[in-house]
């Protein structure tokens, strides 16, 4: 098989730029780079303590650093807007809960859309909500405190 020259030189300069190409064309293992998980209450706390926990089985899992910010205020808001303004890399996560995904999203005008600037990767714990009250209440069941 005779190739023309022109189609000979095609395939040669594709050839000499074929190693140039994938060098640029790889993509960085994940994670590269240490990752950091925002909550938005203090320290100590049951979400710090679950994440603190989740953070270490990271580390040891993935090789890599993972950072536990604390940040409070605004019910969490703030915390999930800096996860918000964060680029969609996967190396800034949050972690929040009902009050910080649900609530303040209905009761606030925030800087972010909860639904479309956010995606559950998991779900860590469930906790129920409990209604209590001291003895000396009459009531036995919610119905009856309502009345």
């Amino acid at each position: 098989m005779k190739l023309p020259r022109r189609q000979f030189l095609q395939l040669a300069a594709g050839a000499a730029a074929l190693p140039a190409l994938s060098r640029i064309a790889r993509a960085q293992t994940y994670p590269a780079r240490p990752i950091t998980i925002v909550i938005g209450y203090a320290a100590g706390g049951p979400t710090d303590t679950r994440v603190r926990i989740l953070a270490q089985h990271m580390r040891a899992t993935l090789g890599q650093s993972v950072i536990v910010e604390n940040m409070t205020g605004a019910s969490g808001s703030l915390a999930i807007a800096r996860v918000g303004r964060a680029a969609p890399d996967g190396y800034t996560l949050s972690s929040g809960d009902w009050g910080t995904h649900v609530v303040n999203g209905a009761v606030y005008t925030l800087q972010h859309d909860l639904l479309s600037d956010f995606e559950p990767i998991a779900l860590l714990s469930s906790t129920p909500l409990l209604v209590l009250a001291r003895n000396a209440v009459p009531a036995m069941e919610l119905m009856e405190l309502i009345a």
